[in-house]
């Protein structure tokens, strides 16, 4: 068996790991980067199997197969470990984030609820800070705690009969626009989407990979673990936090294990244009770097270039850039560009798009914009471009829903019945059952361009206007305040929405933003800018510190949490303007 070729025979994940650690049991499968930098823990396929099996036989003495166990770990191989050895005992992983001190347990208690989780598998030091806490909360109390730290190695002796209809894990949503609902994610559907990933980014034995993603989201567990489980082929890890403090330790750590692939959201390259300095630029080699995924959240043309531009002189290629689209709901991946190829961009009139119809921009057209193909669909499920209202497929030249339909989509919401019908059950003149993903979007030529989410789109006069638009304007209207992120929303005034904007500051900047002048030099320019491009009146502003706006696990942006903050008076702002009081 060559790498690029498919595991034989594999229907389970289960399989997939007992092949690997049989076929490869003394090669490095992972490697955790403790503080993203030279601090490291390796395991081979042999270690991750052996461990697998020592907490399948004491998940074994607690519950049964079919039960769900709640996965409570920081980054690294400790949870992977944890992860499998669900799968190896025939039970269902529900991967959570520990809470973070001084923060909220609701989260944690809803998912607890929902799931039906018995236990709760840890390590202990996270079970040591959470035990005051969970103690006052019967729901969290009554679980069985254990933690994974140190059990003995021993072999599996009951071994369940798992198929690719069973459950894997339950993949609970990021919770962008809604309270997170566990996706149910079957082995079938998890293979299915690994072999269209290895297809697609062109798996080969140079192939190596450094992730930083989070392990309990869908990108960093499927795509930064599972993906090189499935190909064969070594990852390096290394905790988000350390990604964030530090971001040139991504870039550094993608340059020293010379790494052919890696990604992540579009605030990810940002980030690196903004932080990574000259001198740190020049320490650095990206000319292996062929695959770089851009994905889960809406992704700038702007940021492609920039990040293109600024990192040319390390070797990085703009062909290397892959842009995707992907949700839980369909385990991950729904299509991607073609690789070694630019991204595909469409530059379209703006005033058309606000009437949900697509038009090529001319060079006389004042008012245009452009957006990066998502690429095209996976070549064995259907995709379709639907009215959300009427339900049936829009003209080549309309902005509609995205429908999804293959082997890929998920089983549903995990005791959520209602939600299940109303989101995996849509069918179009007979033909189904779709995913309805609640995303906007069109094709052309079969290239998908994403638009904005259903539930985010901003109506003002009868015209559709999308929040990653005139955050993208805010954004490079004042690139000297380095903004680390901007929410546009609309709020109800007496009856009239206004347009309200939430804007997270550098840290350098805060005592600038604080003195009346400035806020009021900047809200100005925010203001016309807005207007210039949008002929739109953001009536309400809010400055924040880096970290002020809600977001997701994966660094998406809670507007509607946002917009609860403002309704409820609860934004806690370094400075503001209310036009709506003058």
């Amino acid at each position: 068996m060559t790498f690029f070729e498919r595991p034989p025979q594999v229907k389970t994940l289960v399989e997939l790991l007992r092949y690997r650690a049989s076929l490869q049991p003394e090669e490095w499968a992972y490697t955790f980067l403790v503080d993203g930098e030279q601090e490291k823990i390796q395991w081979t396929y042999g270690d991750l199997d052996r461990r697998a099996d020592a907490i399948a036989t004491h998940l074994q003495t607690l519950t049964t197969p079919g039960e769900r166990v709640l996965l409570l770990y920081p980054p690294g191989l400790d949870y992977i470990a944890a992860f499998f050895g669900c799968l190896y005992a025939g039970m269902i992983a529900v991967p959570a984030y520990p809470p973070r001190p001084n923060r909220s347990l609701e989260r944690l208690e809803a998912i607890v609820a929902n799931s039906q989780a018995m236990v709760v598998l840890t390590i202990d030091s996270i079970l040591e800070t959470l035990n005051r806490r969970i103690a006052d909360i019967p729901a969290l109390e009554k679980l069985i705690w254990r933690t994974t730290d140190a059990l003995p190695v021993q072999s599996l002796q009951k071994r369940p009969d798992l198929t690719s209809d069973h459950l894997a894990f339950l993949q609970y949503t990021s919770g962008s626009t809604a309270i997170p609902k566990g996706v149910k994610i079957s082995h079938g559907n998890l293979l299915h989407n690994l072999q269209a990933l290895h297809q697609s980014f062109e798996i080969n034995q140079q192939s190596k990979g450094v992730f930083w993603l989070p392990l309990y989201h869908d990108m960093g567990l499927i795509g930064g673990v599972l993906q090189p489980l499935y190909s064969g082929r070594p990852a390096i890890l290394m905790p988000p936090l350390m990604f964030i403090q530090k971001p040139v330790r991504w870039l550094a750590a993608i340059s020293q294990e010379q790494a052919t692939i890696s990604g992540g959201p579009n605030f990810a390259y940002e980030l690196c244009i903004k932080k990574v300095t000259e001198e740190q630029r020049a320490a650095l080699d990206l000319s292996h770097w062929t695959l770089a995924f851009n994905g889960a959240e809406a992704i700038n043309p702007r940021t492609l270039e920039a990040f293109a531009e600024t990192f040319a002189s390390c070797g990085f290629r703009k062909e290397a850039f892959f842009p995707c689209y992907g949700m839980a709901e369909a385990t991950l991946f729904i299509s991607g560009g073609l690789k070694a190829q630019p991204p595909v961009l469409k530059t379209i009139q703006t005033e058309a798009l606000t009437q949900n119809t697509v038009v090529e921009a001319q060079s006389l057209d004042s008012s245009v914009q452009t957006l990066v193909s998502c690429g095209h669909s996976l070549p064995d499920q259907t995709l379709k471009i639907v009215n959300p209202e009427t339900q049936k497929c829009c003209h080549a030249s309309e902005v509609g829903e995205i429908w999804v339909s293959g082997p890929s989509i998920a089983q549903g919401y995990w005791q959520q019945p209602v939600q299940t019908q109303a989101t995996f059950a849509a069918h179009l003149d007979g033909e189904g059952p779709f995913l309805r993903t609640g995303d906007l979007g069109f094709l052309v030529d079969g290239e998908i361009f994403f638009a904005g989410r259903l539930k985010d789109v901003i109506v003002l006069n009868g015209k559709n206007y999308y929040p990653k638009d005139i955050e993208a304007t805010l954004d490079h209207s004042m690139p000297e305040l380095q903004l680390s992120g901007a929410a546009v929303f609309s709020v109800s005034v007496a009856g009239t929405e206004q347009l309200t904007a939430m804007i997270e500051v550098d840290r350098k900047m805060i005592s600038r933003c604080r003195q009346p002048a400035e806020s009021e030099m900047i809200f100005t320019t925010f203001r016309k800018a807005v207007w210039s491009s949008h002929e739109l009146t953001i009536s309400r502003f809010y400055l924040l510190k880096p970290g002020g706006l809600p977001r997701t696990s994966s660094g998406k942006i809670q507007r509607y949490l946002c917009r609860e903050r403002v309704m409820e008076g609860g934004v806690d702002a370094i400075a503001t303007q209310d036009a709506t009081l003058n």
